[in-house]
């Protein structure tokens, strides 16, 4: 049986998505916001797809599917949202979305997107024990706790979902600012020093390693 997580706040919205799913032979969880949707959703093999919309009420729904990445969790999402526009779509693949419909949608095709979905299979990879906190946009580590801006969230959630990869640095570029940026390289470094000394201050084992020509690595 496929387990879907729902999160949306219209409750009209969700109780129809809900009722679409279970009646096409899935299993669902249900969350009205990005903070239930960390708590029900986070652990690795909770939910085989995600359905997330992107304008939660304490929230934007793709910075909660950073923060779920970056756990380790790595279940197909597939984002709602009201906006159409590309560089709303690029910012939700960016953020580690898999599909994308817009509102107001037909059911029948939701459900299909979700089947195609939940046949795709994917390693999950182990976390780094960093959590990340889309709501306050801080990073924990056991006891202690840093705020980050959101351009520090995005970029560190990129490399937190791929702990021990090298990330390269486009793609850190494309998680931490909007589609089309131009961002200076000296940009670019100055925040991952930010984030180093954040790390350090955190006493995480885990730091930014930067592999020249490449991008970065979290190790």
């Amino acid at each position: 049986m496929v387990t879907v997580g729902i999160c949306e706040d219209d409750p009209r919205i969700r109780r129809v998505l809900d009722e679409a799913l279970t009646g096409s032979g899935f299993e669902t969880i249900l969350a009205h916001d990005g903070g239930e949707a960390l708590r029900l959703f986070a652990a690795a093999g909770s939910v085989d797809v995600v359905i997330l919309d992107i304008g939660l009420p304490d929230s934007d729904g793709r910075d909660v599917c950073q923060a779920l990445r970056a756990g380790g969790q790595q279940a197909p999402v597939l984002f709602l949202t009201a906006k159409d526009g590309l560089s709303d779509l690029m910012s939700g693949f960016h953020a580690g979305g898999d599909d994308y419909l817009t509102k107001p949608f037909a059911v029948a095709e939701l459900v299909v997107r979700v089947t195609a979905l939940a046949r795709r299979t994917a390693a999950q990879v182990p976390p780094s024990g960093l959590v990340l906190d889309p709501q306050r946009f801080s990073l924990r580590f056991g006891a202690q706790e840093v705020t980050l801006t959101p351009t520090e969230f995005r970029m560190l959630a990129a490399l937190a979902a791929r702990p021990g990869e090298v990330v390269r640095r486009r793609a850190v570029v494309s998680a931490g600012w909007p589609y089309g940026a131009i961002v200076q390289e000296n940009t670019i470094d100055s925040y991952v020093r930010r984030l180093r000394t954040k790390l350090a201050a955190l006493g995480s084992p885990v730091g930014i390693e930067t592999v020249r020509g490449v991008g970065y690595a979290l190790r």
